[in-house]
Formats: C-alpha cells, structure tokens, sequence
C-alpha cells in the first residue's frame, strides 16, 4: 500500500507559533511606522512646505519603527 504524505505531516517547525505571531506584529508595527513618516510634501515642486517638520513625521514615526525592530528581534530570539 502507499503511503499519503498528508499522513506524515511534521508540526515541528523552526520557530514556534507564538514566536511567528510576534515577528509578524513586528512587521506590523513597521508598516505602521512608515505610514506614520509618509507625506507631508508640497503638490508644486517650488514651494517649501514646513510640514516635513512635523513631531509625528520627527519624533513618533522613528519611535513606532524602533519598536518593530525591538517585537522582530524578540520574536525571532525569544526561546520556548
């Protein structure tokens, strides 16, 4: 008789589930912090536009990005 691969099928992966839920919310978070830095430009190339300056564009969008960073680099190191 054959053997059916679905039958066999190995759950052991490298990384748990838990540790793959958190590298995605990492992503997540990163998306969220590009978004976050988009904009803020000026529709006529000859005019200055000051809201490149903005604290979310300076101070929260960079924060949001470092803490993706911070949820990848646990999700991929943090053991069982």
């Amino acid at each position: 008789m054959k053997s059916n691969k679905s039958d066999k099928t190995n759950t052991n992966f490298a990384i748990p589930k838990k540790n793959v839920l958190l590298i995605i919310v990492g992503f997540l978070v990163l998306i969220l912090g590009y978004a976050l830095l988009a904009g803020g430009g000026s529709s006529d190339p000859q005019q200055f536009s000051p809201e490149i300056f903005s604290t979310r564009r300076l101070y929260v969008a960079p924060i949001v990005m470092i803490l993706g960073v911070i949820v990848v680099i646990v999700g991929i190191m943090k053991k069982k």
